[in-house]
């Protein structure tokens, strides 16, 4: 199916806010690519049939950042931007080789322990400005890292 029709999938950009709501710090995950190298990651996934975005959010950050990273997620959460991913390159600025997947980004407060699951190696949590600088948007691959500098500018971070 991947090879007929996009995929839709969830890009979430995990923070820490401030009692005024400002975000403070972005969790990104440290994860083996399947080339062997090392890269930085947001929380990501597929939306699987008859699943809620919303359930389908929850479900990608208990399984990346574990059971007790308490989301915020509002009931009815809106994307701060829709990314699409091609399998050919400069199409857009995302690519994934795998496929053509159209991806709703989200900006996700979350205030409990995260412990990365999965295949994540750990997490990281950064300023803003050390998550847009070049030495950790040089370790994000596919055009994470201008989602995620989308992201910033989203919520005024971005300088």
């Amino acid at each position: 199916m991947r090879g007929q029709m996009p995929i839709l999938y969830i890009d979430a950009v995990p923070v820490r806010v401030d009692e005024t709501g400002v975000v403070t710090h972005v969790g990104l995950l440290l994860r083996i690519l399947s080339d062997g190298t090392v890269s930085r990651a947001l929380v990501s996934g597929r939306v699987l049939h008859h699943e809620r975005i919303r359930d389908a959010l929850l479900r990608h950050l208990e399984k990346d950042l574990g059971p007790v990273a308490l989301p915020n997620i509002p009931v009815s959460p809106q994307p701060f931007t829709v990314a699409e991913y091609f399998p050919t390159p400069g199409v857009t600025a995302y690519h994934d080789p795998r496929q053509h997947a159209v991806s709703l980004a989200y900006i996700v407060p979350v205030t409990g322990d995260c412990r990365p699951r999965q295949d994540a190696l750990d997490l990281v949590w950064f300023t803003p400005e050390e998550a847009a600088s070049p030495l950790v948007q040089q370790d994000m691959a596919g055009g994470q890292g201008v989602l995620l500098k989308q992201a910033l500018a989203h919520v005024g971070r971005l300088t």
